[in-house]
């Protein structure tokens, strides 16, 4: 089963505004993430 990204600690933000921030790329990485868990739970319905 696919397990969630870790989440950013607020504090590692730098607070400067970079594109892409890191809560951006936890952003795309959680995407990633559901789709992976959509796709296992489609290949095992028994762990519903």
């Amino acid at each position: 089963m696919p397990q969630p990204p870790p989440q950013p600690d607020f504090d590692a933000c730098c607070g400067n505004g970079c594109d892409p921030c890191i809560f951006d790329l936890h952003d795309l990485a959680m995407d990633e993430y559901r789709q992976a868990l959509r796709s296992w739970r489609e290949r095992h319905p028994e762990a519903g």
